[in-house]
């Protein structure tokens, strides 16, 4: 039976249009064997890699409530940015592309890989997006604010050859651009509640999320969805960039914004924004051993494929803070899977070099 918080909360996202362009419920299971070699708490997955738009991952959801508020402005340019070996703007460029709408994707070089097609590179140039390479500082994601003058002016650009443009941040997250509502945090209140609904079903209460975390929307609509159903679910940020002191007050500020966009009463606290970032190591995208072989382990182990930027430092926290005795044995643990694993291919010299 549905709680009221639960039935109240569901009314609250459906105000918000969204068009159909995943899978879901995504899989929510028990990762047996990892939790057996760890010995304890028990570990569960969720598999937002398996989401089912280019290759799944936690960007198909937001683009779920994206692509709508993109037709509602008539807009028949998508312009973003991120990294080289991007997700969120492959993920973009394939719905995009399933719209009619032209993508433009602005990609830094944050890491040192070359600017070939391979992986989510070459994904954006099958699609046919149109792909404009920067340089950058290698191990850092490019400043918010340089990002946004460059897809500012490129939208300058396309206004003046007739077109309307839609600018919207990388991963969906900050209200920034044509993008005015944190509608990447929207979808990930709304994944909260699917998982919560899974985990019930299974009679498993969830003490802790943890999941990579690079723009924020993710991290910030758990927060949220755990805090409005009163679950009292400990949301964990693996950041794979930032500090977590500047990173940790991005997540509050989209966090907040999402409380308004809902309506809800609650009020999010810096102190429910918890953020790891001592797992960042060499740097964003920086590949090392820890990395590939906590690939390897989870590959073996479960089956499941992790990537090397995001998903694979999540998990690599996730292992060390069991073996530094962070979690209880008896706690119930959740992986957020968010995909990204094209970007294995590229980094494939580094992962053979570290695990021969």
């Amino acid at each position: 039976m549905l709680s009221r918080n639960v039935v109240s909360l569901k009314k609250k996202i459906a105000k918000f249009p969204r068009t159909s362009l995943t899978y879901l419920p995504t899989p929510f299971r028990m990762l047996e064997r990892l939790s057996a070699e760890l010995g304890g708490p028990e570990i569960y997955i969720k598999r937002d890699d398996l989401t089912g738009l280019a290759f799944g991952g936690n960007k198909s959801r937001k683009l779920e409530f994206i692509i709508p508020d993109v037709l509602a402005q008539k807009a028949d340019v998508i312009v973003t940015w991120a990294s080289l070996q991007s997700n969120w703007c492959m993920q973009t460029a394939a719905a995009a592309r399933k719209f009619g709408i032209r993508p433009i994707l602005i990609l830094f070089k944050t890491y040192d890989l070359p600017a070939e097609y391979d992986g989510n590179l070459l994904l954006d140039y099958i699609l046919g997006a149109e792909i404009r390479i920067k340089e950058a500082v290698k191990g850092k994601i490019v400043n918010q604010a340089d990002a946004l003058a460059a897809a500012q002016e490129v939208a300058r650009e396309i206004r003046q050859e007739g077109h309307a443009p839609y600018v919207v941040p990388v991963g969906g997250s900050m209200p920034l651009g044509s993008m005015r509502q944190p509608l990447g945090a929207i979808s990930y209140v709304n994944a909260f509640i699917e998982m919560h609904e899974q985990a019930e079903a299974l009679g498993v209460g969830v003490d802790y999320v943890i999941h990579s975390t690079g723009s924020g929307a993710t991290q910030a609509g758990l927060v949220i969805g755990s805090k409005a159903l009163g679950q009292g679910t400990k949301v964990l940020g693996i950041s794979v960039s930032d500090d977590k002191i500047s990173f940790g007050r991005d997540v509050l500020t989209i966090a907040q914004a999402t409380e308004r966009s809902l309506g809800l009463r609650s009020h999010a606290g810096a102190d429910e924004v918890i953020v790891f970032d001592e797992y960042i190591k060499d740097g964003y995208g920086i590949v090392n051993k820890e990395v590939a072989d906590i690939i390897r382990l989870v590959f073996m182990k479960e089956g499941i494929v992790l990537d090397p930027v995001y998903t694979a430092k999540a998990m690599a926290a996730l292992v060390d803070l069991v073996k530094k005795g962070f979690f209880k044995k008896s706690d119930r643990v959740v992986f957020f899977h968010t995909g990204g694993t094209p970007a294995l291919f590229p980094n494939k010299h580094k992962l053979v070099e570290f695990l021969e």
